[in-house]
């Protein structure tokens, strides 16, 4: 089962719309997956589920479980300020450390409406799983200027389908 991670909380957000049509590629490969969505977390996890009040919020507590029987990750990750979202650091930060993440493996999807794809944002991200042990795909796709090229359903950019075919069909055997 391969977790997909929704990169943030943005109400309406196109990453949610990209998850869904990813994990439409992931079964028609036949790899079962199931979403993470972070627009579905506590509103007052950052102060209800960390440090101190680790394990005190049981809402977080089903996040981090999953999180945790799970082997590999999808994240969707659009591009807010240069990097990632808050909220995705957040989350990270509020799961168990080292077990949540170490020696698992995860692929990274980045999405602007910009022209760097969420570059930037998929190479720090990059940084912090490294950190903690987890295992990065090197194919990341970067789906720069997505409003363009992503009606809500398809996504018209034929490389764009191509590098997440190539990821999907890779990232299944990795």
């Amino acid at each position: 089962m391969i977790t997909i991670i929704i990169g943030t909380n943005r109400q309406d957000a196109v990453s949610k719309n990209i998850a869904h049509y990813y994990q439409g590629i992931l079964k028609k490969k036949g790899a079962d997956s199931q979403l993470l969505d972070l627009k579905e977390l506590p509103k007052d996890f950052a102060f209800s589920a960390l440090y101190e009040n680790s394990g005190k919020n049981q809402k977080f507590n089903d996040f981090r479980t999953k999180v945790e029987n799970s082997e590999k990750f999808v994240f969707i990750v659009p591009e807010y300020n240069g990097s990632f979202p808050g909220i995705l650091k957040t989350f990270i930060d509020g799961l168990k450390y080292p077990d949540s993440f170490s020696q698992k493996k995860c692929a990274l999807i980045g999405l602007s409406s910009g022209v760097q794809g969420a570059g930037l944002a998929l190479s720090h991200l990059t940084d912090i799983f490294n950190y903690l042990g987890m295992h990065v795909f090197a194919i990341k796709p970067k789906l720069s200027q997505i409003n363009d090229h992503f009606d809500g359903k398809e996504i018209s950019n034929n490389l764009y389908n191509e590098l997440l075919d190539q990821q999907a069909e890779g990232f299944i055997k990795f």
